[in-house]
């Protein structure tokens, strides 16, 4: 597998020569009757899905079940795959729908945000190392309190490193929307977290 033009190209051997398959040539190979080429869709997106899926609900039995749910979903969907957006971005955008239905359905699941401390001070010190644990829950719980509009765009953002591009086709919303949602989410983090960050003394 290779890199071409920006998109990842699987290299199929002909009788003679070797054919550079981007992912729109496969899924139209795969419309035309050879189901069984979409594998290697599945094999070049798993771990994207799989990371989308869990930075929304975290290490739950349901994730099994999500990952399945989102290619069947790619799957059947694939028909109405336009172009013009990377195949990747595509993806990304049923996967997070799928997870928001589920998390829909069990409101109680909780939202792990892992990497998300420079959202809230990114001016880490020793002393902040010592509280990373409470700070942790504290930052999840946050998020999870988040209204949705706001949430998505900080989970897909910050742990997903997708860019404000990406966000725009995902959201459906432009991007001075996309900027200013993040921004409102990272203040109202701070508002809620850094009142009780100045509280808080090391005890290691």
């Amino acid at each position: 597998m290779v890199e071409f033009a920006g998109e990842q190209v699987v290299m199929i051997k002909g009788d003679s020569e070797e054919l550079e398959q981007t992912d729109y040539e496969l899924i139209m190979i795969c419309l035309s009757g050879k189901r069984d080429i979409f594998s290697e869709l599945v094999t070049r997106y798993k771990r994207l899905v799989y990371a989308t899926i869990y930075n929304f609900i975290g290490n739950s039995p349901d994730v099994s079940d999500l990952f399945q749910e989102v290619f069947l979903k790619v799957y059947k969907s694939l028909a109405s795959y336009n172009p013009h957006y990377q195949f990747s971005t595509w993806v990304v955008k049923i996967a997070t729908n799928t997870c928001l239905d589920r998390l829909r359905q069990k409101r109680d699941e909780q939202l792990p945000v892992e990497d998300m401390e420079e959202v809230v001070d990114n001016r880490l010190n020793p002393e902040d190392h010592c509280l990373a644990g409470e700070r942790l829950e504290r930052i999840r719980q946050a998020v999870r309190e988040l209204p949705e509009d706001y949430r998505i765009p900080v989970i897909l953002f910050h742990q997903q490193g997708l860019s404000y591009e990406a966000l725009v086709k995902i959201t459906g919303q432009p991007v001075t929307i996309v900027k200013n949602r993040l921004y409102r989410a990272r203040l109202m983090l701070k508002d809620k977290l850094n009142p009780d960050i100045e509280k808080e003394k090391p005890s290691c």
